[in-house]
């Protein structure tokens, strides 16, 4: 069992400031491996008929259990998940609880209460570059193309038939458990258009004859495929309606392998590799900073900035993503700045390594592994007035 010490670290964190921590994550992404790493636990599996019978008294369950740290996966398989952890909360808080599940806990009727103030929410992602590693995985391009769960990563050749099973389970296990959605064959087709075009802008209109489904339906569907992680979508940053994007949304698929899988392609070529390079660096901005700080920017001209990285108190940092170094990497930094003088500006390049100033001074260039420290850098020149 590989141990992600990263996450491990960050539940840990989660603990410390609240009872209650919800798990949320793709299936297969590692949510049961990363809870049993966590020892010592007890851990229940909520699959279980004997495992949901022993907690039909909750209160004289936890009062019972032994243990002052608990796993409960696949929670949402209680017929009131939401009563077990809300009555844990306020009545044993001296219990360390960790509920895995398939959504955000307020996206499925099946959850009563959303505990506000009782838990800290954490979304586990694919393997990250930093975890290649710990992981044994030497090839950046194996990653690219087999993508992070898990057991696609380290199979030697492209799992083709393990991505079409997961998406079969996604839908009988995830969706319909959680949402009772009507119509699967739209449903799957929405999600495969927006792997197959990940990265883009999302115009759900141009998507509706495609999947014999109404707009409005479409979009609900995109809520519910945002909720349970399977794609992310990236809205624009713009303070200028008359300037800039406002609306639309890019939407990128969760993961590098079923990108490469929805688009055919079981070998990857060079040209393939920048889009896929920017989906492993917005993980890696997920995971460092949050889904709800990042954004892209466009005017309506089409110049564009991969992302946005907006962090409260702190002037915007503008992320471009480039699988080789270039000289031009941050042209569109100009048109940026011209309405937001305020943004500091780098280049994440796959052959760069440590960061470095471009010659201008315009913008600073660093390779993913160095991408935290350079945006802590970029902050402090804004606090030293050095930028």
């Amino acid at each position: 069992m590989v141990k992600r010490a990263l996450w491990m670290e960050k539940v840990k964190t989660a603990w410390s400031e609240r009872p209650i921590l919800w798990l949320t994550g793709v299936r297969r992404v590692g949510k049961t491996t990363l809870s049993r790493s966590l020892e010592p636990i007890a851990y229940y599996d909520c699959e279980l008929p004997r495992v949901r019978r022993e907690m039909e008294d909750p209160e004289f369950f936890l009062r019972n259990c032994g243990a002052k740290r608990l796993v409960f996966d696949e929670v949402h398989r209680l017929d009131n998940p939401s009563e077990l952890l809300k009555i844990a909360a306020d009545h044993f808080p001296e219990l360390q609880i960790l509920a895995t599940g398939s959504s955000t806990l307020g996206a499925s009727a099946r959850f009563r209460d959303t505990l506000a103030g009782r838990k800290r929410e954490l979304h586990l992602l694919p393997v990250l570059f930093r975890e290649l590693e710990t992981f044994g995985v030497e090839s950046l391009i194996h990653r690219l193309r087999n993508g992070g769960l898990p057991e696609n990563l380290l199979a030697e050749t492209f799992p083709e038939k393990d991505y079409a099973e997961w998406t079969q389970a996604f839908w009988a296990r995830d969706i319909q458990e959680l949402f009772r959605l009507e119509k699967r064959d739209a449903f799957l087709k929405l999600m495969e258009l927006l792997w197959l075009q990940s990265g883009q802008l999302c115009e759900i209109n141009s998507l509706a004859a495609p999947c014999g489904a109404s707009r409005a339906t479409l979009q609900n569907y995109l809520g519910v495929l945002e909720a349970t992680g399977a794609v992310h979508v990236i809205r624009p940053f713009a303070k200028n309606k008359q300037r800039e994007i406002v609306a639309m949304p890019k939407v990128y698929g969760f993961d590098t392998g079923f990108v490469c899988f929805a688009k055919g392609w079981r070998d990857v070529r060079p040209d393939d590799l920048g889009l896929l390079w920017e989906h492993l660096v917005l993980d890696e901005l997920i995971a460092t900073f949050g889904r709800e700080s990042v954004f892209y920017w466009r005017d309506k001209q089409k110049h564009e900035v991969d992302f946005i990285l907006v962090l409260r108190g702190h002037p915007v940092i503008a992320i471009e993503c480039k699988w080789k170094s270039r000289k031009d990497a941050g042209k569109n930094f100009r048109h940026l700045k011209t309405l937001h003088p305020e943004a500091r500006c780098l280049v994440v390049s796959a052959d760069a390594i440590s960061p470095r100033r471009h010659l201008e001074g315009e913008w600073i260039e660093t390779g993913l592994q160095h991408m935290p420290k350079a945006v802590q850098h970029l902050l402090k020149d804004k606090e030293d007035g050095s930028g």
